[in-house]
């Protein structure tokens, strides 16, 4: 296959702080980037002036306030590479993120999507851990791996991942045409809009490439949407996911089963954020639809641990 051409696109809100580190993280790439495009979605702050100070390096375009996923998806209809990469503008990638898929790419052409490990650190900087380890199905790629470096995810071992995936968007690279032809990233949603395309993605594949080491750095900060109020992250996050159920009956078996599994848990840790407010009848009503839904013992005991508290 001929080396893919990727157009890293960064999503930016109010983001003068950090977009400098974000963009110089992709133009100190070892595989260049095709091309960078900056999607100011309405940022009342500096950040423009931030992206001017790039010149040429970079292609950068301001759009009335959309939200994440409707700045990834123009940044997406507007590329001119073959292969897309994200990048949130308060995160940041290793000099080989680009080098890792690409090099792989050209040696496979038979990967749908390709993804990898990232490290959390907090705002001074500090490491928290990695993505993978931290993550049921990540750990199964580990071991599947052994010492490699790359490891190829297949069919059996999708249920996994979308319970629980490692990974995360910007450690994504997906051929353009691929993302087009799902319709991009879903409008409407400020939590869990990744998981929605993820899900989607992972039911049109067979093979997937992973990386096992880290690509880039996930900030955490005190606010990210699912820190700065939990409960209606958690909130969001299940509103999310039941819409994407409403195409769950045109999932793969076992697409479907993992999804089935990440709804039951995205409604325990909305039951167990209301509990923690004092709403206990919140809590049982979240958890609930669970049991009504799909019964089963992991119904049972998340609705059991609501009920004591």
């Amino acid at each position: 296959m001929s080396a893919p051409r990727f157009s890293v696109i960064i999503p930016a809100y109010n983001a003068k702080d950090t977009l400098a580190r974000a963009v110089d993280s992709v133009l100190a790439q070892i595989w260049p980037a095709f091309e960078i495009i900056v999607i100011d979605d309405g940022s009342i702050d500096a950040t423009a002036t931030v992206a001017a100070s790039y010149g040429e390096k970079i292609r950068y375009l301001h759009q009335d306030n959309a939200g994440v996923s409707a700045a990834r998806n123009h940044g997406a209809r507007i590329a001119s590479g073959d292969w897309l990469a994200f990048l949130d503008a308060d995160d940041w990638y290793f000099p080989n993120r680009l080098k890792r898929h690409g090099e792989w790419i050209v040696r496979d052409e038979n990967l749908d999507f390709l993804t990898g490990d990232y490290e959390y650190r907090d705002a001074s900087g500090a490491l928290m851990g990695l993505s993978m380890e931290s993550k049921v199905s990540g750990c199964v790629m580990l071991a599947k791996a052994a010492d490699s470096r790359e490891v190829v995810m297949q069919e059996e071992e999708f249920e996994v991942f979308i319970a629980d995936h490692f990974g995360d968007t910007h450690t994504l690279s997906l051929p353009r045409a691929t993302f087009l032809e799902l319709g991009g990233y879903p409008l409407g949603f400020k939590v869990c809009e990744d998981v929605h395309l993820l899900t989607r993605l992972v039911a049109r594949s067979r093979r997937v490439g992973v990386i096992c080491e880290p690509l880039a750095v996930y900030s955490v900060h005190a606010a990210s949407a699912t820190r700065a109020d939990p409960v209606r992250a958690q909130f969001e996050n299940v509103r999310t996911l039941i819409a994407l159920g409403e195409q769950a009956a045109n999932l793969p078996a076992v697409v479907r089963r993992g999804y089935t599994t990440r709804l039951r848990q995205a409604r325990l840790n909305l039951g167990y954020a209301l509990s923690r407010t004092g709403n206990r009848v919140g809590a049982v009503r979240a958890v609930l639809p669970s049991l009504i839904e799909a019964p089963s013992l992991a119904s049972v005991r998340n609705l059991l641990s609501i009920l004591k508290g």
